[in-house]
């Protein structure tokens, strides 16, 4: 029904185009879900489609730039840009603006609502976007998996999902300098272990962490490709009913090391392996000169209120050719001595800043309301203001496209319970664009109806070629080895 809904819209916009492109104009403003208006859109981006407020008559869509027009349908409140038709449209307009006119028809007069722009950027995105998707509480996880989708589409695929396995748990994906070549992530309980998938093949973390009070957790791909730095954490987790923050996610213990995926072997230092401190989240930089991580001083889980825990940012030199780390750390983003709490160190891939997410205290900042995103230059270590980004609820994990010209950041800003992945511009003077929420082709009935947070999002130059099931079999593999 809808197909020939929209079949009939776009005769009836045919017969008659010269009527829409001189549609009175009014001041009348539409509220559209997603809010795309003002943002700023990657050149190989997919149909940027929206839906209208459901009390707005609407019926057609005017895009128009550099004396171009695209003229669409609108059917069922939803402006469904055919992709052929946008990327045909939008291929010269890099570093353009594009004005959005929707417009109405009521007795054969053709009325136009406050048109609203969006810029197109002529710096692409990284073609593939790689999450986990998992719902919003920890009390479920044997129904998630890893997904890729192609940001030049509407096309998501599986890379792996746990009903292949024993509805294990599946987690902290993580990749190569945005190459899809050298992948890992860690499965749990059923088939446990650390996977490594490097053109097409599989590795598995074999070493001794018995010395060790924990296991690898969060990864960390050196940009040779040869080391993965881990931090080592005991997780507990505390569930509120009156706190705002309903869930606590806290360390026990954790350490951070570098692993050799050559030599089988561990590279750590009393330094980041500190007793009287807890080092998680670890990051090297891209040169793979520096290994960034979040310290804060030791405390009994028990005793201790971990509203008190604050973590900041340190660094530490790493040699790759002799294989160790350096003799002194230096403290890079000193949030404890804020009151506040730092966590997910990322550096940009030109060397230039680190964006990272500050909260009030911990370092699970994904269930904290307060967390935002914060950057510095690295050069001068002064902050840049970045508050364009964030909004009154949570922003959290992040990373950096390629080119270092795009951020990808999950926020809970739509509803306060599902993380969304949202993209933002960053400007040749260190500022953001307006963020702008990952497309789909009908928006809203497709956020509406998704009982999964997206978690993780990591930008990736081309897709993963495994499948899902092709994935399962290599980690079953694994397993008679």
């Amino acid at each position: 029904m809808k197909k020939t809904s929209i079949i009939i819209a776009a005769l009836a916009l045919a017969s008659c185009s010269t009527s829409v492109n001189n549609a009175v104009q009014t001041d009348v403003d539409v509220p559209i879900y997603p809010d795309y208006k003002g943002v700023t859109i990657p050149c190989n981006i997919a149909p940027i489609n929206f839906s209208v407020a459901d009390n707005i008559q609407a019926d057609a869509l005017l895009i128009s730039a550099n004396g171009d027009t695209l003229t669409v349908g609108i059917s069922d409140g939803c402006a469904d840009i055919p992709i052929k038709r946008w990327r045909s449209f939008i291929a010269d307009k890099g570093g353009s603006t594009l004005t959005f006119t929707i417009c109405k028809k009521k007795n054969g007069q053709w009325t136009a609502y406050k048109p609203f722009n969006v810029e197109v950027s002529a710096d692409s995105i990284d073609k593939t976007l790689v999450y986990r998707l998992v719902p919003p509480g920890y009390e479920i996880w044997n129904r998630m998996g890893i997904y890729q989708r192609d940001l030049e589409s509407f096309d998501e695929r599986a890379i792996y999902e746990n009903r292949y396995g024993k509805g294990n748990c599946v987690n902290c994906h993580s990749f190569c300098a945005n190459s899809s070549d050298k992948m890992m992530m860690h499965v749990r309980v059923g088939m446990a272990g650390t996977y490594v998938f490097s053109n097409n093949t599989i590795g598995k973390v074999e070493a001794d962490f018995s010395k060790f009070a924990a296991n690898p957790t969060y990864p960390y791909w050196h940009p040779s490709g040869r080391y993965i730095a881990f931090s080592l954490n005991k997780i507990f987790q505390d569930f509120h009913t009156a706190d705002p923050n309903i869930i606590e996610v806290y360390d026990d213990v954790s350490d951070v090391i570098v692993f050799d995926l050559e030599n089988k072997a561990i590279i750590s230092s009393p330094l980041t392996c500190d007793t009287n401190a807890f080092e998680t989240f670890p990051c090297f930089s891209p040169d793979g000169k520096w290994l960034y991580y979040c310290t804060s001083q030791a405390f009994d889980s028990v005793k201790w209120n971990y509203k008190n825990a604050h973590y900041s940012i340190c660094r530490i030199e790493f040699d790759a050719e002799e294989k160790k780390l350096g003799t002194t750390v230096d403290t890079v983003v000193n949030a404890a001595a804020m009151g506040k709490s730092a966590s997910f160190p990322r550096v940009s891939p030109d060397g230039r800043f680190l964006l990272y997410t500050l909260s009030d205290y911990g370092n699970f900042s994904i269930w904290h309301r307060e967390a935002d995103l914060k950057m510095i230059d690295i050069e001068t270590g002064d902050s840049v203001d970045i508050s364009s980004i964030n909004s009154s609820l949570t922003e959290s994990y992040h990373s950096w496209a390629s080119n270092s010209r795009w951020v990808v950041f999950s926020s809970r800003r739509g509803d306060g319970l599902y993380t969304r992945p949202y993209f933002a511009h960053l400007n040749a003077d260190g500022t953001f664009s307006k963020p702008m929420l990952l497309p789909q082709q009908n928006p809203q009935e497709y956020y509406q109806k998704l009982f999964f947070s997206y978690n993780i999002p990591e930008l990736v130059k081309s897709e993963i070629e495994m499948s899902a099931r092709e994935t399962d079999l290599l980690i079953r593999g694994m397993q008679k080895k």
